[in-house]
């Protein structure tokens, strides 16, 4: 089974961050250059205190009628935190998204940020794990003769 740190390792340990007192259309400017759909939210001391959505943006700001060069991320970031753990699996990722019903997971080792990430990372990771299962089973029965007649 595959860790969040093999993920990672992989993908690499970049993450971006925005602070509270920021604009969400500064936020958007953001999550837009660098193609990605969220932000960890920290404050000035370095915690990490919210995540900043998409979603948030398009629940909270869009349909209620405010702006995002009005609002700030402090008004509208999520602040039910759900994280994960480096040693932590592909599957108790997806428990815990499925569960809480979230996209992106910081990554916290000893309640250090050291990554994110996210549903896309996880499902493309459980997709090559089961693509290699399948070509392993392909190969024994190629091999074994079962799949001859």
């Amino acid at each position: 089974m595959t860790t969040v740190k093999q993920i990672l390792d992989k993908k690499g340990y970049e993450y971006y961050t925005i602070n509270p007192k920021e604009t969400v259309f500064k936020a958007l400017e953001l999550m837009a250059e660098k193609e990605i759909g969220s932000l960890m939210v920290i404050n000035d001391d370095g915690g990490l205190i919210g995540m900043f959505s998409e979603r948030d943006y398009a629940r909270k700001v869009a349909l209620q009628g405010h702006t995002s060069k009005e609002s700030h991320v402090k008004d509208i970031m999520s602040t039910d935190l759900y994280t994960v753990k480096p040693n932590m699996t592909t599957n108790d990722c997806m428990a815990v998204m499925t569960d809480r019903h979230v996209r992106h997971l910081p990554v916290l080792d000893h309640n250090k940020i050291v990554g994110i990430v996210s549903i896309g990372d996880i499902v493309n990771q459980i997709i090559y794990e089961q693509d290699i299962h399948i070509k392993d089973l392909e190969k024994y029965i190629t091999s074994s003769g079962y799949g001859h007649q």
